[in-house]
């Protein structure tokens, strides 16, 4: 797997005050349809709890940077069903400022968080992605993540029914 980051960007952890960059890149996806099952913006003050549930330690939330200091992407790990037989399972989410798709900055995200996993007790990954959206069912793919699961017709974005695929990968 490739570890060196894109030209000109760096991982970290986010932090509070990253939030509304975290937030502005996600309603910027809304409109395609394409990544997520929200259908209106969402408000900085609405994900505040889920923020908070991201402990560095266990379920880390990421952002990449560019080389002006701007938030260009990030990506989270998440409890899967909120049961503790699950604890080693993780779903994962990356969302991509439009700027920086089809640059890299996904696959590097996706390569270091299977590299991270084992550190945060994680030996299961997941990615709940829409089977039209074949970009992010190519990324995942291309990283040896498999199917496990299509799910027909769970979503309705704008009157179309939509499938969602539950992509896996036992990392460790």
């Amino acid at each position: 797997m490739n570890s060196a980051p894109p030209a000109g960007m760096h991982r970290r952890l986010a932090t509070l005050a990253d939030l509304p960059a975290i937030v502005a890149i996600y309603n910027s996806t809304i409109a395609s349809r394409m990544v997520t099952a929200d259908t209106e913006a969402i408000s900085v003050a609405s994900k505040l709890a889920w923020f908070h549930e991201h402990d560095p330690e266990k379920r880390p939330l990421w952002v990449m940077e560019n080389a002006n200091q701007e938030i260009v992407a990030w990506l989270s790990f998440s409890n899967f069903y909120g049961r503790p037989a699950y604890s080693g399972t993780a779903e994962i989410s990356i969302y991509l400022h439009e700027s920086c798709r089809r640059q890299g900055v996904g696959r590097y995200l996706l390569e270091q968080a299977i590299q991270h996993a084992a550190s945060i007790q994680v030996h299961t990954l997941l990615g709940f992605i829409f089977a039209h959206n074949v970009p992010s069912m190519n990324l995942f793919a291309s990283l040896n993540f498999e199917v496990w699961a299509n799910m027909p017709r769970v979503a309705t974005l704008d009157g179309v029914e939509r499938d969602l695929i539950i992509f896996g990968k036992r990392v460790a």
